[in-house]
């Protein structure tokens, strides 16, 4: 909310020397959040002056269309001579009145300008638009066109009031009240301590049986509706300078004189009104709900196919409206045509929940609807329908119909009973009765107290004996978010000064530190970080589009998506069932702004819908949840598994004077699945496997032993040409990708240190001739199973095929075994005993043969 320190203080006495940022430091003491305040004018300086433009001249010969004019600007300029301007824009005509600033002065920006020639021509100053004052957009597009009653050489920086301060306050969702000039106001009186001119408080006649007739079916939804109607208004009326300068300062464009006085009373009030032309109703406006598949054009010219849920205002045709979101487009006032002399105003109250449910099914944001569903004053509506009623009166020369209509639905105030020393608890400060009382009713509450206590304390005979002291407050009409004793305690609490509330610092018991877990997740990315990888956390969400990019079948389980209600983005619905879309999607974008060389990891959770959909319990607030409600909400949310993910793309060592380097390849993308299970202590076997976005032959299948069965974890290697196409990602990347919690399960423990022997290493190689087909991973477990407990380590060093050497379909294999016992020194005769063992077992599972 943008509010003028020009307009504020037209419902509060300001001291004349507090300044913008004075009030900034008072509303942020109260718990409003001031986030800028804006210096309107800054560095303007003048003379900057009324002018009446005298003649124009068309020069021709250039590339756009150029305007030599001469200007009367009276005395200003010092001689009473017509002044020379050089101008290019179109919209102004001999005879209107503009803004001409003279040589000499200075514009927004450090703008000096001066006397210089140009298209032929000498320019003595400038012809101004908006944007150059910095006014902002007034809907001309052009220079600006003033009213003809103001008189030539007059001021122009005061006339268009363009110095200024404007506070720029972030309204949150539960203070709806501060979204017009009314609620700020409230709060900057109370926070300096003066006295109110409400703005609301007007003369508002009673309502009649003479005004014009509205019909509202849903109470629920329309609690209360205000119609007004004026008469005889000059179409050709156009918004003063004083109301379209309020709206540009508060970041509104002005339109016609109906709306923009519709929209003054809206920011001044709070309350949304809006403004039908009359001529257009046809038949008694209504209030109801939408039957599905009705259809309304809105004011921005959009066809909008309504839900049965949607609240409308209609009359014997149809929805002309969505009510408190937009009207619609065969009921508007015309500010094009200039045919509109009769209006019916509409000042209305609508809940909340359902407004705000219908601005984002249709995703129809207005300043309507922000106010609606952070709430509006209920009591305001008449007093709003008479301010806009007076107002084009007095601007638009209209006579006020003497009908008055207003549907009310019975309500009763809103009381909350509060112990009086609540707020003290809350805060831990003792502020005493008096002080919570005189706090509730700056805000605007009314306060009586528990009779027995009240009556002891004003007969100064103390408390009485066994009365609890309580206070009965009701709370203002304007505060709909006030609704328990917390919240009273809090309004409290704020009008004291956070401030001043003592710093205590918590006492926690002793823990016991990080959980196996959260140690394992850390180790996690430390070692990836370590091994050249950078973190690239991303959004959890996807497009099911996806899926078809990375090849999946269509029984994939990660095809099967947790959808989101109400996404952030329409091309993103789903909760990630794999963390590959995001890290990729980095790697793109990366890639794309120049940096080549990539490696890139996320460890993160993904989400897996449940075979049986399960509504979550409410829990509840006034104790601990029971370990059974926490159960029954946890079966009720996703699966939701941690997994960790490498991407890798362009050099994986560089080139330099110390050697070649080389590119980032399957083999990076399994080492990566290595140093994960090594932090884990778990024993990871990767052979060789096929799934979606992998290359085939070039993928790796990652499996651990789990609960004494084999369990597949993920995936390792280079990504199909075709997925690498569909995602437009460089040539050759890869990508890894692992169930960290089960890689976690598998584990046997915090991993341990190497015990180191004192005695020395047997190596011993040899090489195995075996199918192509026989997967390395097959040939090192049969090697390890044979080799016994003297086998330190294996190590495959070489793979070579030759079919002229070794035979059609075969390839050799050559290992390093290291042998050592950790009692005695291993004779040659023992350590070639258990090579020769290995080599027997593994001819005799997968037909290995000794080569040479």
């Amino acid at each position: 909310m943008r509010v003028p320190l020009s307009w504020l203080r037209e419902y509060v006495d300001l001291p004349a020397t507090e300044t913008g940022r004075d009030v900034q430091a008072k509303l942020i003491s109260v718990g409003l959040e001031v986030e800028t305040v804006e210096q309107l004018g800054e560095g303007l300086k003048g003379p900057l002056v009324v002018g009446k433009v005298l003649t124009i001249e068309e020069l021709e010969g250039f590339k756009k269309p150029i305007r030599f004019c001469t200007v009367d600007v009276g005395q200003a300029n010092g001689t009473g001579e017509p002044q020379e301007i050089v101008c290019g824009a179109r919209n102004f005509a001999v005879g209107d009145k503009v803004v001409v600033v003279l040589p000499g002065a200075v514009l927004p920006g450090d703008f000096a300008i001066a006397a210089r020639k140009t298209y032929g021509k000498t320019s003595h100053g400038m012809i101004c638009s908006g944007d150059e004052l910095g006014m902002g957009d007034d809907g001309s597009h052009g220079i600006i066109v003033l009213p003809p009653e103001h008189e030539v050489g007059t001021d122009a920086i005061e006339l268009l009031q363009l110095v200024d301060e404007v506070l720029d306050i972030a309204v949150t969702p539960d203070r709806g009240y501060a979204l017009s000039i009314r609620g700020v106001a409230r709060e900057t009186a109370t926070a300096y301590g003066l006295p109110l001119r409400d703005p609301a408080l007007l003369d508002v006649p009673q309502p009649n049986a003479f005004g014009y007739p509205v019909q509202v079916s849903d109470p629920m939804g329309c609690d209360r509706f205000t119609a007004r109607t004026v008469t005889g208004l000059d179409p050709e009326a156009r918004s003063p300078l004083w109301l379209t300068r309020r709206l540009q300062k508060t970041g509104m464009r002005p339109i016609s004189l109906a709306v923009d006085i519709t929209n003054y009373v809206m920011l001044e009030i709070g309350q949304p009104l809006h403004a039908y032309d009359r001529s257009r109703v046809q038949g008694p406006i209504g209030v109801r709900r939408a039957t599905q598949g009705e259809k309304l054009t809105t004011l921005d010219g959009v066809t909008r196919t309504l839900d049965a849920e949607d609240l409308v205002i209609t009359d014997d045709r149809g929805p002309i409206g969505l009510a408190g979101v937009m009207g619609g487009a065969n009921t508007e006032i015309d500010d094009t045509e200039d045919t509109t002399t009769e209006v019916v105003v509409e000042a209305a109250h609508f809940d909340a929940l359902s407004i705000s449910r219908t601005a984002r099914r249709h995703k129809l944001a207005s300043e309507a609807s922000k106010r609606f569903e952070r709430g509006v004053d209920p009591q305001a509506a008449s007093a709003a329908a008479q301010r806009t009623v007076d107002l084009l009166v007095l601007l638009a020369g209209g006579t006020a119909d003497a009908g008055v209509t207003e549907v009310v639905a019975p309500s009763a105030p809103h009381s909350i009973t509060i112990p009086a020393d609540h707020p003290d608890k809350v805060a831990g400060v003792a502020y005493g009765r008096e002080t919570v009382v005189r706090r509730l009713q700056e805000v605007g509450c009314d306060v009586i107290g528990n009779s027995a206590a009240w009556n002891a304390s004003l007969g100064g005979g103390g408390r009485a004996t066994g009365g609890k002291d309580e206070l009965i407050v009701t709370v203002p009409s304007w505060r709909p978010d006030l609704t328990d004793p917390n919240d009273l305690a809090e309004e409290v609490i704020r009008l004291e000064g956070y401030e001043n509330l003592p710093s205590t610092l918590p006492k926690p018991p002793a823990g016991r530190g990080l959980t196996d877990r959260q140690r394992l997740h850390r180790r996690v990315g430390r070692a990836l970080a370590g091994a050249g990888y950078v973190e690239a956390p991303n959004y959890p969400f996807v497009g099911e589009h996806v899926f078809d990019q990375f090849g999946l079948t269509a029984d994939d389980p990660n095809r099967r998506v947790v959808k989101l209600v109400n996404p952030l983005s329409d091309e993103e619905p789903a909760l990630r069932t794999t963390l590959l879309p995001g890290l990729l999607g980095a790697l793109r974008r990366n890639d794309g702004r120049g940096s080549h060389d990539l490696a890139l990891f996320e460890t993160g959770l993904v989400f897996h819908p449940r075979e049986e959909l399960k509504i979550a319990v409410r829990l509840p607030v006034d104790r601990r949840p029971t370990d059974e409600e926490i159960a029954s909400l946890t079966e009720a949310l996703p699966v939701q598994p941690r997994h960790a993910a490498v991407v890798l793309a362009g050099a994986r060592e560089q080139a330099g004077w110390w050697g070649k380097g080389r590119p980032a390849d399957w083999a990076d993308a399994v080492e990566a699945a290595r140093v994960l299970a090594r932090e884990a202590g778990t024993e990871l076997v990767v052979r060789g496997g096929q799934y979606g976005p992998w290359h085939p032959g070039r993928c790796a299948e990652l499996v651990v032993s789990a609960d004494g069965a084999e369990q597949v974890i993920g995936y390792a290697g280079e990504l199909h040409p075709g997925v690498l196409k569909a995602l437009g990602l460089p040539a050759r990347t890869s990508a890894m990708e692992l169930d960290l919690d089960v890689l976690e399960s598998a584990s046997s423990g915090v991993p341990k240190g190497p015990k180191i022997s004192t005695f020395p290493v047997a190596t011993q190689d040899v090489a195995l001739v075996v199918d192509v087909a026989v997967p390395h991973a097959d040939v090192e477990a049969v090697l390890r199973e044979g080799a016994g407990e003297l086998l330190e380590s294996i190590r495959l060093f070489d793979v070579y095929e030759n079919a002229a050497q070794l035979g059609e379909g075969k390839k050799s294999l050559a290992y390093a075994l290291r042998f050592r016992a950790g009692d005695r020194t291993l004779t040659v005769d023992e350590a070639s005993a258990a090579r020769d063992a290995a080599v027997a077992l593994a001819g005799e599972r997968v037909g290995a043969v000794l080569r040479g």
